[in-house]
């Protein structure tokens, strides 16, 4: 009996002390002084089978074994809460208390529009597109009908790399100030007819308002087949604004220049902020959306397209702007400001 006790002795020790968790604890501790199972409780059992004259001392070894065990048990079991993710030291810590909410981010009201636009768009039949935010002369203007006296290529106006003023073309590198570009490095790879989304940062070198930015978001859509009119562009863009509002928006398509498209149109959609009543955002209640228009012959030409086989339209939405009249905002230098106040209401 006393090797028994001895032996069951050096095995509750060994494995209580190989323990890492309460739960792995309260298993080996029920191994041994479970009542009904426990190999412990069953030795005791055995006692009544021993002679009268040892029962007294294998009586005291069964309780300093159970004696040493709990104590052993209660330190190890100290020693994991102490050093558990649940214990907060010099801390009046009440674990009765409700636990707290867990604060999650959220996409920003820029990533969710333009998640709709992508959705809406693919709904149609359109491919996402993406190109380098470093552009060239040659693909920011030259290949989109700029002529070389515009003042869009003056430096008050686009951001050029140091050292640009030494080059010319492709060669001369700045921040894309628009997404166009990327439409004709789309044509360059891409045999028509197609259609394809191009959404994106571009930078501009322009003092800021409540309705302007200098880093701004855009998104680009053009269609290129053998027929598509100036009525079927706008209503694509119908389409668009009323899946992104979820109901019909009041546009309004008026003529403008701009060098990559002939001819070329202002798209504008009635201000939501103000109901068409002119508000610092709109101004007259109308907000400038999107430049639009079928693409100009030179443009194709530098696609690689030939004008008179194929024809198409160009819209490029305001981002941004899209995003103040859908969510409400005013100041459009907001979602670029990193305010958690601000971004934790979306």
């Amino acid at each position: 009996m006393k090797d028994r006790l001895q032996k069951i002795k050096k095995n509750i020790v060994n494995e209580l002390k190989r323990t890492q968790t309460i739960n792995q604890l309260e298993i080996v501790y029920n191994k041994y002084f479970s009542r009904k199972s426990g190999e412990f409780s069953r030795l005791i059992k055995d006692v009544k089978t021993i002679a009268m004259e040892q029962k007294p001392v294998i009586g005291k070894l069964l309780n300093d074994v159970k004696n040493e065990a709990q104590i052993l048990y209660d330190k190890i079991k100290d020693d994991i809460l102490q050093n558990s993710k649940f214990a907060i030291q010099n801390s009046d810590y009440d674990p009765t208390l409700p636990g707290e909410n867990q604060k999650i981010g959220t996409l920003h009201p820029i990533t969710r529009v333009k998640n709709d636009l992508n959705d809406a768009f693919k709904f149609l039949g359109f491919e996402i597109y993406e190109g380098p935010e470093i552009t060239s002369e040659a693909y920011a203007f030259d290949k989109l009908n700029f002529p070389e006296d515009h003042p869009a290529r003056e430096i008050m106006d686009t951001y050029w790399i140091a050292g640009a003023e030494k080059n010319v073309g492709k060669n001369k590198l700045c921040l894309r100030p628009h997404l166009t570009g990327g439409s004709v490095r789309y044509m360059q790879t891409h045999k028509p007819p197609f259609r394809f989304v191009y959404p994106g940062r571009a930078f501009r070198n322009e003092a800021t308002d409540a309705g302007h930015e200098r880093c701004f978001y855009q998104y680009e859509a053009l269609i290129v087949n053998d027929r598509i009119s100036l009525a079927g562009g706008k209503i694509l863009v119908d389409t668009i604004l009323e899946r992104v509002f979820g109901k019909k928006v009041k546009i309004r398509m008026r003529p403008g220049f701009f060098p990559f498209v002939e001819p070329g149109f202002e798209i504008d959609m009635q201000c939501l902020n103000c109901g068409g009543n002119g508000c610092s955002v709109c101004g007259d209640g109308w907000v400038e959306m999107m430049p639009g228009g079928p693409p100009h012959p030179n443009v194709f030409k530098a696609g690689n397209i030939d004008p008179k086989k194929w024809q198409g339209f160009y819209i490029n939405i305001g981002l941004d702007r899209l995003v103040m009249m859908k969510y409400g905002i005013d100041d459009i230098r907001l979602m670029h400001s990193g305010d958690l106040r601000f971004l934790r209401q979306f």
